[in-house]
C-alpha cells in the first residue's frame, strides 16, 4: 500500500515547516515503492511523518508501515541510527551516511541529515533501491540546512498536536 502524503499540516506553521512537509509529501508521492517515511531528531523524537493521522493506531492489515504507526518507524530509524553510529565509531569508519536493510517483505533505508536528524523510509521489497536512495539524498540536501533547533521544536510540537 502506498504511503499517504501528510495532509493535516500547514495551518499555523512557519514557511520552513510547510516547505519540509511539502518536500516529504513529494517524496512519498513521487517515488514508487515507498510505504512510509519518518524524520527523526538526533534525540529520537519524530519530527515529520508520512502518516501523521496514524501516530498511535494499532496494526491494520495492509496498513503499509511497521505496525501501522509512524511512532514505530521513528523508533526503528532511531535505533538503527544509534547502532550504525556505534559501529562506525568502533571501526573508525567516519560518519554514517546511509543504512539499507532488505527483508523478504520490506526494505528500510536510513539516511543522516546534517544536524544529526535521520530520514527513514519503509519501502516495498521490490522497490528500486537506487531510486529511493537518490530521492532520499535530494530530500536530505534540501532539508538539512533548514533544520534549525527552532524548526525542530516547531515540528516536534506539530507532531504532538497531531496525536
Amino acid at each position: 500500500m502506498k504511503a499517504q502524503a501528510p495532509t493535516a499540516y500547514g495551518h499555523g506553521l512557519s514557511s520552513q515547516a510547510r516547505n519540509l512537509h511539502w518536500l516529504l509529501s513529494n517524496l512519498v508521492e513521487e517515488v514508487p515503492g515507498i510505504r512510509s517515511v519518518a524524520v527523526v531528531s538526533s534525540d529520537g523524537l519524530l519530527l515529520l511523518s508520512s502518516d501523521p493521522d496514524r501516530m498511535d493506531e494499532a496494526a491494520r492489515p495492509g496498513a503499509g508501515g511497521p505496525r501501522g504507526s509512524s511512532a514505530d518507524l521513528a523508533t526503528i530509524v532511531s535505533g538503527l541510527g544509534s547502532l550504525t553510529q556505534g559501529a562506525a565509531k568502533l571501526m573508525d569508519g567516519g560518519a554514517v551516511k546511509q543504512t539499507m536493510i532488505t527483508m523478504d517483505e520490506a526494505s528500510v533505508f536510513v539516511m543522516s541529515i546534517s544536524d544529526g536528524s535521520l530520514l527513514g523510509v519503509h519501502a516495498a521489497p521490490d522497490c528500486d533501491m537506487n531510486v529511493i536512495a537518490y530521492h532520499m539524498a535530494l530530500f536530505v540536501g534540501r532539508a538539512g540546512h533548514v533544520l534549525t533547533p527552532e524548526l525542530r521544536t516547531e515540528l516536534r510540537k506539530s507532531m504532538e498536536s497531531a496525536q
